[in-house]
């Protein structure tokens, strides 16, 4: 009676803990312990790594849409600045502040406005805001911290045959323009980037190349290299 009462004890605790136990039974006459085995299927850990590898899925999935969205969210910023072209916000720029355009940048934080920086001949340095859905100028501002900058933009432009705005025009072909900039390192040139990339824009001719990143990185050593060949 004593032994079924230990087996039955055992057996319960094995069922209770989830586990395998070897249960043994010993009488009052001393013989070898009889050795009986119960196995309960254990899933609680193969239920968590299932629910784990579900979580998984599930975050790399809202990771992937949250992509999507971001690269749509892209694609309609530039889409929008076809209503008022990089061209046109530059146009309304100077009539609304008379001088030379040196840049023109879509500040889509903004709400989608262009802002067109104009210099005047005094290189004073003026930043006019232009809606990019109708074209109003929404306000000019004075950047007094730039004059320097200004006076030396002017002189980089001497000569110059392509302004800002038929910079812009000529880029366009190359894809949506966001923005428009002078690039006076090295030899001075338009520099205008697009929805397809970044192009350089000659202030004399106009002719559009394209800017790859090995010559950003590199431009001065391949400047020489052409050099020495000559």
């Amino acid at each position: 009676m004593k032994r079924n009462i230990v087996i039955a004890t055992v057996a319960a605790a094995a069922l209770i803990g989830g586990g395998t136990v070897a249960a043994y039974a010993s009488g009052d006459d001393d013989s070898a312990p009889t050795q009986r085995q119960s196995s309960v299927r254990v899933t609680d850990d193969r239920d968590d790594s299932a629910e784990d590898a579900a979580e998984d899925r599930a975050d790399r999935a809202d990771d992937a849409a949250d992509d999507r969205d971001d690269d749509a969210a892209d694609g309609r910023t530039a889409t929008t600045a076809t209503k008022v072209t990089a061209a046109d916000a530059i146009a309304a720029a100077l009539k609304h502040t008379p001088g030379t355009a040196v840049a023109a940048d879509l500040d889509d934080d903004r709400s989608n406005v262009w802002e067109v920086n104009v210099v005047k001949g005094d290189g004073t340095d003026y930043d006019v805001r232009v809606s990019a859905d109708n074209g109003k100028v929404l306000g000019a501002q004075r950047d007094a911290d730039d004059d320097n900058d200004g006076r030396e933009d002017l002189t980089a432009l001497k000569g110059a045959s392509v302004d800002a705005r038929e910079a812009a025009v000529a880029a366009a072909a190359k894809g949506t323009v966001t923005d428009v900039d002078l690039d006076d390192d090295g030899p001075a040139a338009w520099s205008v980037e697009t929805t397809k990339g970044e192009w350089k824009v000659d202030l004399k001719t106009g002719k559009v190349t394209q800017v790859h990143d090995d010559d950003r990185d590199g431009r001065n050593g391949q400047d020489d290299r052409d050099g020495d060949d000559d």
